[in-house]
């Protein structure tokens, strides 16, 4: 009978596209989109995909030989499963009608109903709310594929589709709704996230720590790199799509745009020279592995501060950032934690440490449509609490949520592959196939 579950899920989605066609068109007499502020924003949508399979090429030169295809695809088939349930209802639970501030009605836009025409988002009036449902989309495709660093060599291929499922639903788009609807509780509290600290590095980050500890230690824990040259093309690919992640969420081609790219651009180039001195202060010789990791660092905690704070102080989160994950880094190697490439050191506490430096040094005068106050740095301390509230409570919700999930999906079908399954390697193992 499980064979054909697969099958019954695809007849079903036949099923559906066939009952509801999408073929309403919503047309306003007083349509506020504009061309430039589209062109910008479906550049920024396509930037934001090539990221996925740059971070398959990041994740993928890092393991083992005999689990890079294993490990590529776990990035690449977040592109086709998140997508599927994205146009379904995945958009609808992020950003529908809002429940208690929690999570979207599913109802809303099942099926992508009434998104064509010049219908648009109420955060984004300058675009087709459709585009601005395809923009998304990426975040939501991306965000499960960070997770799969921490569990590489060692995940049953089934079960990491049963479980990026279960994450996308209960993690990703209840933390995307209260932070980026305008109804959600975090977005009423006055949390700033430009462009993902909470809903996207955050959330992956803790479910990549929960998977560590689930999954726990690999039966081969030390490995040489398959491909470094693959680290350094995802690097940038990851680098040269985040422009989009983050200038994108301006939301237009606008001066703000312009300041998440400079803000983006600086804060990454900080990071990646900080880890390498980082490195040589402790007397390690200057790496590609380590530019790679230190340049993705400052791009993680950057982004949720891209569009609220000044140049100047991107280069200190940037500088920030690589230092702290450094250290974490090392911390990690001494404990029995088996984060494979180190997903929660990096993106985990890059997510944090972006997201309490926002805390720090946003100011209004960069984005008037921060509300809540100017940073400590600026003498104020409200926005830092707030910050640090959401903080606590994210990485709590995330963190058990996806422990929770976890055993969920153990449950329905055994996370971890066999000894023998693990020694073979998952490219064999998981898919037949080899380099």
């Amino acid at each position: 009978m499980k064979r054909f579950i697969p099958f019954i899920l695809v007849l079903c989605i036949l099923v559906l596209s066939f009952c509801f066609p999408g073929i309403e068109v919503h047309n306003s007499a007083t349509s506020t989109i504009n061309p430039a502020d589209t062109a910008w924003m479906i550049t920024a949508t396509a930037l934001v995909l090539i990221m996925t399979p740059g971070l398959a090429f990041f994740y993928g030169g890092m393991v083992n030989k005999k689990n890079v295809i294993s490990t590529m695809l776990q990035s690449v088939i977040c592109m086709v499963i998140v997508t599927v349930m994205w146009m379904i209802f995945g958009f609808s639970l992020a950003f529908g009608d809002s429940i208690h501030g929690v999570i979207g009605d599913p109802r809303t836009f099942f099926m992508m109903r009434g998104m064509l025409g010049n219908h648009v988002w109420k955060m984004a009036p300058t675009i087709p709310i459709l585009l601005f449902a395809m923009y998304q989309l990426k975040f939501a495709i991306i965000t499960p594929a960070l997770i799969t660093g921490a569990f590489a060599e060692r995940i049953n291929f089934k079960s990491y589709v049963i479980f990026l499922v279960l994450f996308s639903i209960f993690i990703f788009s209840p933390l995307a709704h209260c932070t980026w609807h305008p109804d959600g509780l975090l977005a009423k509290m006055g949390v700033l996230d430009f462009a993902g600290g909470t809903v996207v590095h955050m959330s992956a980050g803790w479910a990549a720590l929960a998977s560590a500890l689930y999954l726990k230690k690999r039966s081969e824990v030390t490995h040489t790199p398959a491909r470094i040259t693959y680290v350094i093309i995802g690097t940038g690919l990851l680098w040269f799509g985040w422009f989009g992640f983050n200038a994108g969420s301006a939301f237009g081609a606008n001066t703000l745009a312009v300041t998440a790219l400079a803000t983006s651009m600086s804060a990454s180039a900080a990071a990646g020279i900080t880890w390498i001195f980082f490195d040589a202060v402790r007397g390690r010789k200057p790496s590609a592995m380590g530019t790679c990791i230190g340049a993705v660092v400052g791009l993680v905690a950057i982004t949720p501060a891209a569009g609220f704070v000044s140049v100047p102080h991107s280069l200190a989160i940037g500088i920030i950032s690589a230092i702290v994950s450094n250290l974490v880094v090392e911390w990690r190697t001494r404990t029995a934690i088996d984060d494979t490439l180190d997903v929660f050191p990096c993106h985990g506490v890059g997510g944090l440490t972006g997201m309490l430096l926002t805390g720090v040094f946003a100011h209004k005068n960069i984005n008037p449509g921060n509300t809540t106050g100017n940073g400590l740095f600026f003498g104020e301390g409200h926005l830092f609490m707030v910050q640090l509230v959401a903080l606590v409570g994210v990485s709590i919700f995330a963190f058990f949520g996806s422990l929770l999930l976890l055993k969920i999906t153990d449950m329905i079908h055994p996370l971890r592959v066999s000894a023998e399954d693990e020694k073979l390697g998952l490219d064999l193992s998981q898919h037949g196939e080899k380099l």
